[in-house]
């Protein structure tokens, strides 16, 4: 095996690494960030696209939920449950009443729009997650998590915010090591100027963006949860549960939200519980004008009211309710939740570009395009310095790479990457098909060389 100095040894191990990074993962986080701008750039347009079921009338006097919720169930088919409702607090804005149709995916539910001042049906169609976007950016949501292939979609997500930390580290650090003593203005090292200046730009938004991808993850996302639970850094949780004669004395409770499914219940007795229980949690401190009231599951659970205008992170407070006796059983506040949580909350919807509205989604628009024009010049690079024919050197595995190190190094790395494989499940198998796949390569080429005459 060719020998070499323990630093050019760790620098041709690095080169390799991030050079299969953007080989192999490259084209995975291009993906994810053209759809993540796209997502980003288009709630106004969305709300332009849909306007009509979104914009109500702007005067007049508001019907109380309860004869909202009774107009929505004449429009459904079927005698589906009644999930949530946003109410239209802001003149203009239509109520939204949400119900559970088991005919859609996990996290979708079907909304009927009302207008509430003159209980007109606005628009009925799918919406999900919390943020409750519509089908335009829910395409572009699912493009983005899944390129639309469902689950086994969601593995390109993942691989992407498990190595864009590393390309971004590593990126940096090979920097460093190999940077001209002096300005060269040439093809090749304009490139790499402009390669390594995105990097340096772009930095702290990959590892951001790397850490809240890998929350959403399928594998690495659970593993996160139990790190997070493990240092407390979990998201308070109002508790719903009922306790002694509270849980006794409203026998109907499950079924104050699945109006018409209980022989005797009216679709207004049971409506006029939302209207109840909103103006207890307004009175309990609720006050953002983007709320959702949700019912109870099962007799023995309250009401939950949450705010969830993340345009300002305060305005995600919630409170549990008791539905018979309207006393506020327990609620969190933005302002006492551990420094942890808050980061995260603030993380997450800075990645959703919700984060203070229009500042935020120019800032992702820009990063976005940014990160894709800095994985061009990274290919670009790579294109420029290929070799006309590569060598059979085996320096330029991975392999062999890490052989180069010395002992202690070995060890170290190969801790680091067990620990990480472990973590991150899909960089884990990802690595060891890196590994694989160069090992295979250079095989290869070492045996057509030797079936060549020489010279």
């Amino acid at each position: 095996m060719t020998t070499c100095t323990s630093r050019a040894a760790w620098v041709h191990l690095l080169r390799r690494l991030h050079f299969f990074i953007g080989l192999f993962v490259g084209p995975f986080i291009f993906v994810a960030a053209l759809t993540g701008t796209l997502y980003v750039a288009t709630p106004q347009l969305e709300n332009w696209v849909y306007r009509n079921a979104l914009q109500g009338a702007v005067s007049g006097e508001r019907h109380a939920l309860a004869e909202q919720i009774a107009v929505a169930r004449q429009v459904i088919d079927g005698d589906l449950r009644l999930h949530a409702v946003r109410p239209g607090l802001i003149a203009g804005e239509t109520t939204r009443v949400m119900f559970a149709d088991p005919a859609l995916a996990g996290s979708e539910h079907r909304a009927i729009f009302i207008d509430p001042v003159t209980l007109t049906v606005m628009g009925d169609m799918t919406v999900y997650g919390t943020s409750g976007i519509l089908p335009l950016r829910q395409w572009i949501d699912y493009a983005h998590r899944s390129l639309l292939l469902g689950d086994v979609g969601r593995l390109y997500s993942e691989l992407a915010a498990s190595w864009m930390w590393v390309a971004a580290l590593g990126g940096i650090t090979l920097w460093f090591f190999t940077r001209p003593k002096r300005r060269i203005n040439n093809r090749l090292q304009n490139t790499r100027r402009i390669h390594v200046t995105l990097g340096w730009v772009l930095l702290a938004g990959m590892l951001l963006f790397s850490a809240t991808g890998l929350t959403w993850s399928q594998w690495a996302g659970g593993n996160v949860d139990k790190m997070r639970a493990a240092f407390g850094w979990l998201t308070p949780q109002v508790n719903t549960q009922l306790h002694g004669e509270m849980a006794m004395t409203n026998p109907h409770a499950e079924h104050h939200g699945e109006m018409g499914t209980m022989p005797g219940m009216t679709p207004l007795i049971a409506g006029e519980t939302f209207d109840s229980v909103l103006a207890a949690a307004q009175k309990a401190g609720i006050d953002a004008s983007l709320v959702e009231i949700r019912p109870p599951r099962s007799h023995d659970r309250a009401w939950t009211v949450t705010e969830i205008d993340r345009r300002w992170p305060t305005q995600v407070d919630a409170v549990a309710v008791d539905g018979s006796t309207l006393k506020i059983l327990d609620s969190t506040h933005f302002a006492d939740f551990p420094l942890m949580a808050k980061l995260t909350r603030w993380g997450v919807d800075f990645h959703m570009g919700i984060l203070f509205g229009l500042p935020n989604q120019l800032l992702l628009i820009a990063f976005g395009l940014a990160l894709c024009a800095a994985i061009v010049m990274g290919y670009r690079l790579w294109w420029i310095k290929r070799p006309a024919q590569a060598a059979a050197n085996p320096l330029q595995t991975l392999y062999q790479s890490w052989l180069a190190l010395s002992l202690a190094g070995r060890l170290t790395t190969l801790a680091i990457a067990t620990l990480l494989g472990l973590a991150l499940p899909v960089m884990g198998v990802s690595l060891v098909l890196f590994v694989v796949i160069d090992w295979l390569r250079w095989r290869g080429q070492q045996a057509l060389s030797a079936t060549q005459p020489v010279q």
